[in-house]
């Protein structure tokens, strides 16, 4: 097991999002300026309550900014999300969060595992090494077999 690391640690990177409701739910805009911390339209880890779930951080239709417009139990839900149920609702929701508030979203691997909390909250992660390119190859071609 790897260490376990708190928010407001320096080597954690803490990135505003703005929550907005969307006709299905809700979903996270990262403003373009941060952009850096999140790899475009690749599934991630994230890290809710303590629950490892998967996100896929997608490009707006416009303009520079990133979105995360879900939070799934897998990574192929946070693929194809139709049909599963998205974490992120339930999440804003018990965490008194509402449209055009912010969420702060812990970048505590880039590119692997980040954690969501609201405004005001300390949250503590499992920091560990993401797999080596060649391991998470094959995790993903055995994924899309």
């Amino acid at each position: 097991m790897g260490d376990r690391i708190a928010s407001d640690h320096p080597s954690v990177e803490t990135v505003r999002s703005t929550c907005t409701e969307t006709a299905t739910g809700v979903k996270l805009e990262v403003p373009a300026d941060e952009r850096g911390a999140f790899p475009t339209d690749e599934v991630v880890r994230v890290a809710l309550d303590g629950e490892e779930l998967f996100a896929r951080v997608e490009r707006a239709l416009t303009g520079d900014d990133l979105s995360i417009p879900g939070i799934y139990e897998t990574p192929d839900q946070a693929r194809d999300p139709s049909g599963a149920t998205d974490r992120l609702t339930e999440w804003t929701t018990d965490h008194d969060v509402s449209g055009g508030g912010s969420v702060l979203i812990d970048v505590v691997e880039p590119e692997f595992l980040y954690g969501l909390r609201a405004p005001g909250e300390t949250a503590y992660y499992d920091a560990r090494e993401p797999p080596s390119d060649s391991l998470s190859e094959i995790a993903k071609d055995l994924e899309d077999q």
